[in-house]
């Protein structure tokens, strides 16, 4: 009776009562909005509303009126988009399952969307680094985690994702695919071959971001990865396991020093990984042809995100090559691994940051640009030998502007790394290539990794090299320069020509240390410069067939003994002689 007596009532008086369900707690003006439309539908003086919470509809909500239903809830819009389709747990997706949530098929709401970013409104429970699904099949990572919404980069599709727009969670965090098919390839930072030679097979997947090992898991550096260059290896040695940064202005040569460090390591059992980050694609084409013509590729694989690719590629591009290193690594092999550059690996950050709304810092770079490249070369180290053994060294590159190595990027690298090879504008203009400045460059910890042969041979190098940059700008003022003021000047020559070396061109740790024995005891002082690389290049192909086997000796031990330094100057003497006996 008082049911009935109720309706009436209600409807003679023009009320409404409705039930309305919502994913989460409305606001007061969104209960308005509801009754103000609810009025307008039925004609009400007033609208009486029943609000309660369902979780479980994702987003949205569900008008009840009387037997009519108004389902705006994202629950219902995703069982349309799904119907009739695979569900999202068996399509295909490059990422590693670390733990599924609870509820891996939250969603939310796009509510804006710029320049690959996105803000989504919804899924509470997603953690940062978590890959997400839109309704129109892009896929995009969790970068900003806020309170009421998260800020999510795309990494494909952003021109098809707008506000409105669905999202899942995938309770997935984001990974590559890994395995030894992929050395020899070409591959985008989400494991994508792009050099048109088909699919790789995959035989596992590593997280982009992974803890670096701690302490006591590592080992101190004490094996050499030599380089080929004679500049590098001789003064700055490269352990296995270091971090090593190449710095300096563009077109200065530091991509080549990369690629002959690359080309080195054949038939050394050392695998490389090459990132390009930001590289114009013509300058990633010349280096994979050159590796290729060198023979290179067979033991390397490049990571390429091209300066046409969205800032989200390029700021994960490093970590995706990391990852595929710390595969390998983890096989017990040594791998290289070059990064270039790290400088456009800050800019694609600050995009993103800015984009996600982040506080701007100094050169408008966010708060947490040093422990970007920090998190990323820790995870570069040399294992135990009871962990495997295996090994990351790293050769950041770095570009300055004007010399200028106290900007922030570069202070901030330096500071993480083990030591800098430092390539000056002058040099590489003035001929001397590569351009390696020898009082700003420093390996911190390589020297214990170097062999005694190669110490023994370049003991004073750096010494003889930095007087007589001192006596050459002393010597331009005075025109009567007395005969040991001469002696130095011309051995100084001498050795500055000693280190120029072409490009492709690596010498082994042998030729190096019979170059540089010739050049310690002053018997490339009376050469004319310009024949001088002719003449040593000839004189160690001739060397390598003598019957003493000196260089076999100190490649096979790491060691010269003073008989092998007076079998080298006699074979020399008798080389420059011209006598025909002198190496047998």
């Amino acid at each position: 009776m008082a049911t009935e007596f109720s309706r009436e009532f209600f409807s003679e008086n023009r009320i409404v009562k409705a039930d309305l369900r919502a994913a989460h707690q409305l606001r007061e003006e969104d209960i308005a909005r509801i009754k103000t439309e609810v009025k307008k539908l039925y004609d009400a003086t007033e609208v009486i509303l029943n609000v309660s919470v369902d979780e479980s509809l994702l987003s949205g909500y569900v008008l009840q009126v009387g037997d009519r239903v108004f389902d705006n809830s994202g629950r219902h819009q995703l069982d349309q988009m799904m119907a009739g389709k695979p569900s999202l747990a068996t399509l295909k997706t490059r990422i590693e399952d670390y733990k599924p949530a609870q509820t891996s098929a939250e969603g939310g709401v796009v509510i804006s969307s710029a320049d690959g970013i996105v803000q989504v409104e919804g899924m509470d429970k997603a953690v940062y680094g978590e890959i997400v699904t839109f309704e129109n099949g892009a896929k995009g990572m969790v970068e900003s985690v806020d309170p009421g919404k998260l800020g999510i980069m795309l990494f494909d599709g952003a021109e098809t994702v707008g506000v409105g727009t669905l999202v899942t969670r995938s309770g997935k965090r984001a990974g590559i695919p890994v395995g030894d098919g992929f050395l020899g390839r070409v591959i985008d930072p989400l494991g994508e071959p792009i050099d048109g030679k088909g699919p790789v097979n995959a035989e596992g997947y590593n997280p982009i971001e992974k803890q670096a090992p701690g302490i006591l898991e590592r080992q101190s550096v004490d094996t050499p990865l030599h380089t080929g260059i004679l500049a590098i290896d001789s003064m700055f040695p490269i352990g296995r396991g270091q971090r090593e940064l190449i710095i300096g202005d563009r077109q200065t040569g530091k991509t080549s020093i990369a690629t002959d460090a690359i080309l080195n390591q054949k038939d050394t059992g050392v695998l490389c990984i090459y990132v390009a980050i930001g590289q114009k694609a013509s300058s990633i084409a010349r280096v994979a042809e050159d590796l290729k013509k060198h023979g290179a590729m067979s033991y390397t694989t490049i990571v390429a995100a091209t300066a046409s690719d969205s800032a989200p590629l390029q700021y994960i591009a490093p970590y995706a090559g990391t990852a595929l290193a710390e595969y390998f690594m983890s096989k017990g092999k040594s791998v290289l691994i070059v990064y270039d550059d790290l400088s456009k690996h800050a800019v694609a950050y600050r995009a993103i940051s800015l984009l996600l709304r982040r506080s701007p810092g100094r050169e408008a770079y966010p708060g947490d640009v040093f422990y970007l490249h920090s998190r990323l070369l820790e995870r570069s180290c040399r294992m135990r030998d009871d962990l495997g053994g295996g090994s990351i060294t790293a050769l950041p590159i770095v570009e300055t502007q004007a010399g200028d190595v106290s900007a922030y990027i570069p202070t901030n690298v330096i500071s993480i790394t083990d030591g800098q090879i430092f390539l000056e504008s002058a040099l590489f203009n003035a001929g001397n290539r590569p351009a390696v400045n020898v009082g700003l460059s420093v390996s911190r910890v390589g020297g214990a990794a170097q062999t005694k042969a190669m110490k023994k041979a370049n003991s004073n190098l750096r010494i003889e090299l930095a007087q007589y940059k001192d006596m050459e700008s002393f010597a331009q003022f005075s025109s009567d320069l007395d005969a040991e003021t001469r002696r130095q000047l011309e051995h100084g020559k001498a050795l500055t020509e000693m280190l120029k070396q072409p490009l492709y061109q690596p010498k082994s740790d042998a030729e190096q240390v019979v170059v540089l024995t010739l050049a310690s005891h002053g018997m490339l002082d009376d050469l004319p410069l310009a024949d001088q690389r002719a003449k040593t290049n000839a004189f160690v192909r001739q060397f390598h067939a003598d019957v003493s086997g000196t260089m076999d000796a100190i490649t096979s031990t790491g060691k010269i003994t003073p008989e092998q330094v007076d079998t080298i100057l006699t074979a020399w003497k008798a080389f420059a002689g011209g006598e025909s006996n002198g190496i047998q």
